[in-house]
């Protein structure tokens, strides 16, 4: 991910951390065990308030979690 020009919603701070999870998106993708949702994390370093972003997901990926659950 790209730096960013960020300052925390809450308390202001300038400093953060940056992070990344899939989740599972309908019936089957649960029922197969794929997390074909991709989200992007952006923390602040002070205070911890946490901004959720989804991101692209790529079919290979999901390829890739499927195969190896």
């Amino acid at each position: 991910m790209k730096a960013l020009d960020y300052r925390c919603a809450k308390c202001g701070n300038t400093q953060y951390e940056t992070g990344e999870f899939r989740a599972t998106g309908g019936f089957w993708t649960k029922v197969f065990d794929v997390q074909n949702k991709r989200f992007s994390t952006v923390t602040c370093s002070q205070c911890r308030y946490t901004e959720i972003y989804q991101a692209d997901s790529s079919a290979l990926g999901n390829i890739f979690d499927f195969f190896t659950g």
